[in-house]
């Protein structure tokens, strides 16, 4: 039966917006290719065609192991109302044969992920629905109601969710939610609480240790760069196709909606690795995990129930070590260390594993073999990166080099795959991490800028003509790394030149095409498109005010700084004192060198001016939400001395493009095969 299911993306500091859709059904044949439609972008070639099916043939196909934890506990499919929350049209996805335009390897986990869509038992007493949102919302049977772990992107699929759990579980559905439980600081893990909060208003909300701090401070300070990068990564403006989104790795997509936050009223791990707690009478442990993949995060073990709930360390897949968006580098080296401390604290006890993306693993040696291949995945990217790296090879050919070590067993083993982190960009995120973006190389060291690079490298190569005409005999090669690197060049240096626009945006279509992770695939075909008609509508928006509300003072004082024009701000020198009544907080603000600075200082200092204000209205005003004239004027704020700092910090400030130029955008009349979109 094909259930027609809606989706869209919403991030933090990147709240993105796609559109997509999700059919379940079983995939058990023989894998054919064939497309059915060549709408929305350029067919395969025939190099890509032979790229891909080479690929396929290194593949586990007789593995269907997945595909059947999907069905396991199935309880009843999602509803229509429920489905169109999420997604919208992904019948294209089909489970007769693999597209020629996708990598087969994503297109499995397309597959797999179109299965999911329901409310699941885990186990008695554990519940999952999945389908609703990029991630599952869990619930947890306690002593007096449930327990809902991690709850989804927004609030409206939260509420859609949870409203599905309660119409449809077998026992406890007049049972309220008494808990609510954030695994780590990442939006698709509480950006539904407000849902959640709005239907049951004496939820008791917990998260792990300094989540309220790491979800505003991640994406802000480089928020407007991240949330340009993550169009990208996301493919905001692809829409879903066999030409553009297939998958978003973790799951279908994300919901549309609101993201909110409502900080826990408790959280884990503050004095030690592992906590004992009990949450409405059901004794958990929380161990730590920041540092793995997020700031904060935590994983939970029930033992009553011999549960493992591994919050974001495991899923059917590999994680990002460094996420193509931009943020910190992940420790690689902790991550492996903190699933093999999991294994070593619970093993034996441990039944189920089941976390917030993918379906649960059963049965004690099946628990702890995906375990330990997870946790030697993790350890392998670090510790072969090092290995090559202590060998000489250099951050450039560190990818290529990682992959030629991978160890058939891991190889073979499907959720090790890279559909959301790639062996290549995790083995440069170790590199970096350690050694820095720099090889040692004298040549790397100083290059010229972009531009002038670019034009240099044409001229060597006798002009753009001659480029376009070299590189499309190696198109027809399908040498096409190549091909993307010397055309690149030639579109920066002549960004007029029709003929190498069409010739670069062809070339990251195929190489879209070969990618198996999600976001390789769609940083290619969105740079396409970029190439060809420039930056399409459907790129990232603001940051949800709700989440954002939490942001301490002196991260908002921090990025009104990066926001500062060094060269204007040079000229208009002053000093200010920021005090807050309700937080008994004072911050000395000064403006000085072109540089703005701030501190949190116990007594109020010699300055140009003072404001008091609360919290609400100091972010209210730092924020731009609200001018200092109306603020003063309600009585919100009280200013003493110069009030003319305030035009001067606005003089010196800048607002961010939220859509600046990643590849060379065509001028009007100057695009190329706009027929695709």
């Amino acid at each position: 039966m094909k259930k027609q299911l809606s989706v869209q993306k919403s991030i933090i500091a990147m709240a993105i917006v796609i559109s997509a859709p999700l059919q379940a059904a079983a995939h058990d044949h023989d894998h054919v290719h064939g497309d059915l439609s060549t709408g929305g972008g350029m067919p395969a070639t025939a190099a890509t065609i032979a790229s891909n099916d080479q690929f396929s043939s290194t593949l586990n196909w007789d593995d269907r192991v997945a595909f059947a934890r999907n069905k396991r506990g199935l309880i009843v499919p999602l509803d229509v109302a429920s489905a169109k929350i999420v997604r919208d049209n992904y019948d294209f996805i089909s489970q007769d044969y693999i597209s020629e335009t996708v990598n087969p390897s994503l297109y499995r986990q397309a597959q797999l992920n179109n299965t999911a869509a329901g409310l699941y038992q885990v186990r008695e007493g554990i519940y999952q629905v999945r389908g609703t949102d990029l991630s599952n919302i869990t619930f947890i049977r306690g002593k007096t109601g449930w327990i809902v772990y991690d709850v989804l992107l927004t609030k409206e699929a939260a509420k859609t969710s949870t409203e599905f759990f309660l119409n449809n579980v077998p026992e406890g559905g007049d049972l309220p939610i008494v808990a609510m439980i954030y695994s780590h600081s990442h939006a698709d893990h509480f950006g539904g609480s407000r849902g959640i909060k709005e239907m049951f208003p004496g939820v008791r909300v917990y998260g792990s240790n300094n989540i309220t701090k790491e979800t505003v401070d991640e994406n802000v300070l480089a928020g407007n760069a991240m949330s340009r990068r993550a169009a990208y990564q996301y493919g905001a403006t692809l829409g879903a196709h066999r030409h553009g989104i297939v998958d978003a790795g973790l799951g279908k997509g994300l919901s549309q909606g609101e993201i909110t936050y409502v900080a826990p009223d408790y959280t884990f791990n503050s004095e030690g690795k592992f906590e004992t707690y009990s949450v409405d009478g059901l004794e958990m442990i929380f161990m730590d995990a920041a540092g793995t993949e997020a700031p904060s995060g935590m994983t939970t073990f029930i033992p009553s129930m011999g549960a493992l709930w591994s919050g974001e360390l495991t899923y059917h897949g590999m994680h990002n070590i460094y996420t193509l968006r931009g943020a910190k580098v992940r420790d690689a080296l902790k991550w492996s260390k903190d699933i093999n401390e999991m294994i070593n604290a619970w093993g034996n006890d441990i039944d189920v594993v089941f976390s917030a993306h993918s379906s649960p693993v059963w049965g004690n040696e099946e628990v702890l073999d995906f375990m330990k291949m997870q946790r030697d995945n993790y350890g392998f990217v670090h510790n072969q990166t090092l290995r090559l790296a202590n060998s000489g090879v250099v951050l450039q050919d560190i990818g290529d080099a990682l992959v030629d070590a991978l160890p058939q067993s891991i190889q073979q083993a499907w959720h090790t795959n890279g559909y959301h982190g790639s062996y290549s960009h995790n083995a440069k995120a170790v590199y970096n991490m350690y050694l820095g973006y720099y090889d040692m190389n004298p040549a790397n060291l100083d290059p010229l800028p972009t531009a002038k690079e670019s034009k240099k490298f044409v001229e060597y190569m006798g002009g753009v003509n001659n480029v376009v005409a070299k590189a499309t005999v190696d198109f027809e090669q399908g040498r096409y790394r190549w091909v993307a690197t010397v055309l690149n060049k030639a579109v920066i240096a002549e960004p007029k030149n029709r003929e190498a626009r069409r010739l670069l945006a062809n070339t990251y279509e195929q190489l879209g095409y070969q990618s198996e992770t999600m976001g390789w695939r769609n940083s290619y075909l969105t740079a396409a498109q970029e190439l060809r008609v420039g930056t399409m509508p459907g790129a990232p928006k603001s940051a949800s005010t709700d989440v954002l509300s939490e942001m301490s003072v002196t991260n908002l004082l921090d990025y009104i700084a990066v926001k500062i024009d060094a060269k204007k701000a040079a000229k208009t020198p002053f000093s200010m004192n920021i005090i807050i009544p309700d937080l008994n907080e004072i911050h000395y603000v000064e403006m000085s060198n072109g540089n703005l600075s701030n501190g949190l200082v116990r007594e109020k200092h010699m300055a140009d001016t003072t404001i008091v204000a609360i919290k609400k209205d100091i972010a209210t005003l730092l924020s731009g939400r609200q001018s200092i004239e109306k603020l003063k004027a309600s009585g919100a704020v009280m200013i003493q001395g110069d009030e003319s700092v305030f035009s001067k910090l606005k003089a010196a400030s800048v607002e961010f493009d939220e859509s600046f130029e990643i590849v060379p955008r065509p001028l009007k009349g100057q695009e190329v095969d706009a027929k695709f979109y």
